[in-house]
């Protein structure tokens, strides 16, 4: 682990320029940059572009923008699937056995942490920027780069809560390896998205980056995160009225739901902030890696690996009443309801789509067996499952490329050797996720009128028929989605935009850190793990989820080499 401990002080040291006196020592590396470059408009232009980059964590598969293990799995949105051996390290992340010596807490915590130095290091040089970086300039850049460092840090708070804070200003020479982890960092990132928010334009034409409402969203995101709902309200009432991506879009719902997921609408008024990605560029790591480990196995699209498939318990959320509600009450999975225990588990067990009411949203979300795979033809149910008693039978269906998009040349070939890379953007926020969290605050300060609204709005969009899965011109299933009529209580409200957040925003990353922040995380992954197991026991069998599992444990490789002589870290709860 001594490479966070590198990035985080030896590139502070390079770029802000502290060299030895011996004329010798100050030869530069051959292929190095010199300050003079790295201190121009171009070198901290290219430095911030660096800072931008690591947000796709670069081919990482644990720490990646979707959070697709820690986010989605966790959260039991998903089962980690394919064979038992395969990415065994994944294991103990779904059935919660991590413990300080846990791979996958490393690579989280590595990769952001180098995160957060490279947005320092831009920092960094900006102090030292040639006269000829025009002050404007350096403001923009300052804005982008704490724009970075308070995603960054966000990410480390919500995985792992305190870890060392360390800015710009810090270098081995006043004590980078001496920092503690007893720093509340929420101050520390809402200032940092607080100076984005104020300094960032609104438009510009690299549409890829971060702009003020980007900032805004983060922002009051931070703030209901730490319940602070009036000061969130607030600033969700201006990003609904005024909000607009960084390309001049106003910030709106798209016609259709599964318009969210194609190539072709990056960057769209949906889009409030998203990692941007490109095929074909001469570098892989420009492509979209994050989720090369969960496409279809042995065959298009993707090839490789089987990983991420949807939980039964997740699957079955998707049910709804006569009415075209949902089972708020947690009923989706009653026998009256619920899939029979060998459903689709067996090859030689017929697989029947739920015939009973269903939210639309289900099949842009899960492949599931007879049910048209985008354009590949029908989910295969078996032929297409690497190993379907260890994940079940369904099938992860967003950010998984058509079969046009790979004709039109936005596939590339992928480390593994397969079809796994691809041009989508990976969002990180969204303007459903924007209205929903809004209905939140307005619950909490006790508007339950404009709570409704938002949420209404977010099912109205998956209301459109024109956008249901097709079978032979009819309705591939028994699609029925309706409006709220009222929210009657608070409790009632909670109830359903909690319930929305996780249909429209399955699969995305979400319900892990929104179970945790609500204080649901130990009913709601319980029941999870206790329906799923009797269906997965190979895999999920014993599984059992404590309070101390909301946190990661700071790695141990951190504690030993910082702890050697001194105690410089504190260990989470329980580890």
């Amino acid at each position: 682990m001594k490479k966070i401990i590198f990035s985080l002080t030896s590139i502070i040291l390079l770029l802000a320029g502290y060299a030895c006196k011996d004329s010798f020592l100050e030869v530069p590396p051959t292929g190095s940059l010199a300050k003079a470059q790295l201190t121009s408009k171009a070198g901290l232009d290219g430095s911030l572009i660096s800072a931008y980059a690591q947000l796709s964590a670069l081919g990482q598969t644990h720490s990646g923008p979707s959070n697709w293990l820690i986010g989605s799995i966790r959260g039991g949105d998903a089962n980690k699937g394919t064979d038992p051996g395969d990415g065994s390290e994944m294991n103990p992340i779904q059935t919660f056995q991590y413990n300080s010596t846990d791979p996958v807490a490393a690579n989280v915590y590595q990769s952001y942490f180098e995160g957060v130095s490279r947005a320092n290091a831009v920092l960094a040089l900006l102090k030292e920027a040639q006269p000829s970086v025009k002050a404007e300039d350096i403001k923009l850049i300052t804005a982008e780069a704490r724009f970075l460092r308070g995603h960054f840090y966000f990410q480390l708070k919500r995985n792992f809560n305190l870890v060392p804070y360390v800015d710009e200003t810090k270098n081995l020479s006043n004590g980078i390896d001496k920092v503690k982890n007893d720093v509340e960092l929420w101050p520390k990132i809402e200032d940092d998205f607080k100076t984005a928010y104020n300094d960032l334009p609104e438009t510009s034409s690299a549409v890829g980056r971060a702009n003020k409402w980007a900032a805004a969203s983060y922002l009051a995101k931070v703030y209901l995160y730490q319940k602070k709902y009036a000061e969130a309200k607030a600033l969700f009432d201006l990003i609904i009225a005024n909000g607009k991506t960084t390309g001049g879009k106003k910030y709106a719902l798209l016609p259709k739901y599964s318009d969210l997921y194609r190539v072709a609408n990056d960057n769209n008024a949906e889009s409030v902030f998203a990692v941007q990605a490109t095929v074909k560029s001469g570098n892989g790591n420009n492509a979209n890696a994050d989720l090369q480990l969960n496409f279809i196995q042995g065959s298009d699209p993707g090839t490789c690996c089987g990983f991420f498939q949807p939980s039964f318990e997740f699957v079955n959320s998707f049910r709804t009443d006569a009415k075209g509600l949902p089972f708020l009450d947690g009923t989706y999975n009653a026998p009256a309801n619920a899939v029979k225990t060998d459903m689709g588990i067996k090859s030689d067990v017929a697989f029947t789509p739920d015939a009973g009411p269903l939210d639309p949203r289900l099949d842009h979300t899960v492949g599931r067996r007879g049910i048209p795979f985008l354009d590949w033809g029908p989910h295969t149910g078996f032929s297409m499952i690497r190993n379907q008693p260890n994940g079940g039978p369904y099938s992860p269906k967003k950010y998984l490329f058509t079969k046009a998009e790979k004709a039109a040349g936005l596939t590339e070939t992928g480390g593994w050797g397969h079809q796994t890379y691809n041009a989508y953007n990976v969002t990180i926020i969204r303007f459903a996720d924007v209205l929903l969290m809004a209905a939140e605050a307005e619950i909490e300060v006790g508007s339950l009128a404009k709570a409704l609204e938002y949420t209404n709005m977010v099912r109205g969009r998956a209301m459109n028929a024109s956008d249901y899965v097709m079978i032979d011109g009819k309705p591939a299933a028994n699609y029925k989605i309706a409006l709220y009529d009222a929210f009657p209580t608070k409790e009632y409200a909670r109830s359903a935009v909690r319930f929305e957040r996780r249909i429209e925003l399955g699969m995305e990353g979400y319900r892990f850190y929104d179970l945790v922040r609500w204080g649901e995380d130990v009913a709601a992954i319980n029941k999870y793990l206790q329906y799923d197991q009797v269906l997965l026991p190979g895999a999920l069998g014993g599984a059992k989820y404590e309070a101390k599992y909301a946190l990661f444990p700071i790695p141990q490789g951190q504690m030993d080499l910082l702890n050697s002589k001194e105690q410089i870290l504190k260990q989470n709860p329980g580890y």
